[in-house]
């Protein structure tokens, strides 16, 4: 079972024409993703409260598992090397405490999931061993950590993007993601500033 099966119906996941022609498609569906595998994991987890794990158990942790350690690292790496440095510019006060909040975000989100990984790699591999206990309090954390920050982003932050990326933007930004490479060539806003000085100098 691949992450894909898990967590992109067709309702979740849009073309591939769509995710070039506008990055922030890309963006918004990865979010659909990432809650779809969170669900699947607290699924995963009442599972093994009743039972041990099972083929079909140890195969949606190996998605799980690439997934997050794949998929949505790439997505916070790319909001803080695209989408924050356009939020920066000419920000207000507000709006820069909310970017340094998320950078924050994707930093405890990471070592939420670092401490679980090793969990649902046992489970996925069958080697080496995983705590029931501390597998339902890591993942009660990382739900918890995903949905309020993926919440916080599209109230606000997804909205001023698309006030400030214009069509030739979001097109590079989406053309760049699909080939999984840097944006190379400079745009009116997606100027890569040093993100974590202006962040640091918000508040």
């Amino acid at each position: 079972m691949s992450a894909t099966a898990i967590a992109t119906p067709s309702t979740m996941w849009p073309s591939a024409k769509e995710r070039r022609s506008d990055g922030l498609v890309a963006f918004d569906a990865c979010h659909r993703r990432t809650l779809a595998i969170v669900g699947a994991l607290e699924d995963m987890v009442a599972t093994l409260d009743r039972a041990g794990p099972s083929a079909a158990t140890c195969a949606e942790a190996a998605s799980i598992a690439e997934f997050l350690s794949g998929e949505a690292r790439a997505h916070h790496e790319h909001e803080e090397r695209f989408l924050f440095p356009a939020l920066l510019r000419g920000a207000d006060p507000s709006l820069m405490r909310a970017v340094r909040r998320l950078h924050e975000d994707h930093d405890r989100m990471e070592e939420a999931w670092m401490e679980l990984e090793p969990h649902v790699q046992a489970i996925a591999t069958g080697f080496g061993t995983w705590d029931r206990d501390v597998l339902r309090e890591g993942v009660c954390l990382l739900a918890a950590l995903q949905r309020d920050h993926i919440e916080a982003e599209e109230s606000l932050i997804y909205p001023e993007l698309r006030k400030r990326l214009g069509s030739t933007d979001r097109r590079v930004l989406g053309r760049s993601l699909a080939k999984g490479e840097r944006i190379a060539q400079d745009t009116s806003t997606l100027e890569n500033p040093a993100v974590l000085e202006q962040i640091s100098h918000s508040v």
